[in-house]
């Protein structure tokens, strides 16, 4: 990564939410890194408002207009190389990333999964969670593979789940921790702090055996 400040992409498909809460911690000056373009998969995604509003560059690259996976990605590569990006962070982006891309950008890339790792990989977590009767839930800021949800776990944000709450309702109290967790582990990235190694994370040089963990109320 740059010895300067590092410059991140955040990839969205939607509202933008986790892109919001990457703006507000920079404009505050809690978060030291410079949000050198959004890209969205999907026209007309509210997360490019957000950007706009910004003063951030907003780009759209519409995935069904390529032939296949790769294509797409190797256009989203391009932007990526073309605005000299440090950190990718996968705020809502709802693709999967070819072999090709996660190799490129190898331990550039985070995500946050709606689930505490390695449970519940994939889609409908909070639903899944609920039916499963777990006591606990979350979700999961990790290191991007070629594992689908699989790479190195950094961080995990844990909520108890409360009797008879429904799925939309667990769903938004997780996303308030992922405004927090997720800008936390930005930070770390963005002060040399947490680094990709050798298929892990690392934190102060030290190998994260599990992932660090924040409990809320």
């Amino acid at each position: 990564m740059s010895k300067d400040r590092i410059r991140a992409a955040i990839l969205i498909s939607g509202s933008g939410s986790n892109l919001q809460s990457f703006i507000d911690r920079v404009e505050r000056g809690e978060l030291d890194l410079e949000i050198a373009v959004v890209i969205s998969n999907r026209e007309g995604a509210f997360g490019l408002q957000r950007a706009d509003a910004a003063g951030i560059p907003g780009i759209t690259i519409v995935h069904n207009q390529f032939a296949n996976r790769e294509d797409f990605d190797a256009a989203v590569a391009a932007e990526l190389v073309a605005y000299s990006v440090d950190l990718i962070i996968l705020a809502g982006f709802m693709r999967i990333l070819s072999t090709r891309f996660v190799h490129q950008f190898a331990g550039r890339i985070v995500n946050i999964h709606p689930a505490l790792l390695p449970a519940y990989p994939g889609l409908d977590t909070h639903q899944r969670v609920l039916d499963a009767g777990d006591q606990w839930h979350g979700s999961t800021v990790h290191f991007v593979t070629e594992e689908l949800d699989g790479g190195p776990l950094i961080m995990q944000g844990r909520l108890k789940v409360r009797p008879g709450e429904s799925a939309t309702d667990l769903a938004a109290r997780v996303q308030a921790i992922e405004h927090q967790i997720y800008p936390e582990c930005a930070a770390l990235l963005a002060a040399g702090r947490l680094h990709f190694e050798n298929d892990a994370a690392y934190l102060d040089g030290t190998r994260l055996e599990r992932p660090l963990v924040r409990d809320y109320p």
